[in-house]
């Protein structure tokens, strides 16, 4: 599972999802790898322009921007959010990119998850 939520992630994880949709399980040589796609939507407008660009459907999209938003209040939501992506997924794998509250956040909350 990717999760990405700025345009900057985006433009550096679209190409790994891209390719990874590409691949073959190892185990399976006729089953391909699920690849799923989870965005915290933080500035959208630009976000949409790069996944557009790249052809990359989001599986699941948080859509945590609310006006006047403090970055406290960023990582509440998504905390709060990626929580349900995780039980329903389970992912086995989580990719995070970045120096931003949703790298941050999700790789926090990945390792909780995990941890329970």
């Amino acid at each position: 599972m990717a999760v990405f939520g700025t345009r900057p992630e985006a433009i550096k994880m679209c190409p790994l999802v891209k390719e990874l949709k590409t691949r073959k399980n190892k185990k399976k040589q006729d089953k391909t790898i699920s690849t799923l796609v989870c965005i915290t939507g933080q500035h959208r407008e630009m976000l949409d322009q790069v996944l557009t660009a790249f052809e990359v459907v989001p599986d699941y999209d948080l859509s945590i921007m609310k006006a006047k938003q403090t970055l406290f209040k960023i990582t509440i939501n998504i905390l709060a959010l990626i929580k349900a992506v995780f039980e329903e997924l389970r992912p086995d794998v989580l990719l995070v990119h970045g120096d931003t509250s949703t790298t941050f956040t999700t790789a926090l909350s990945c390792f909780s998850y995990k941890s329970l």
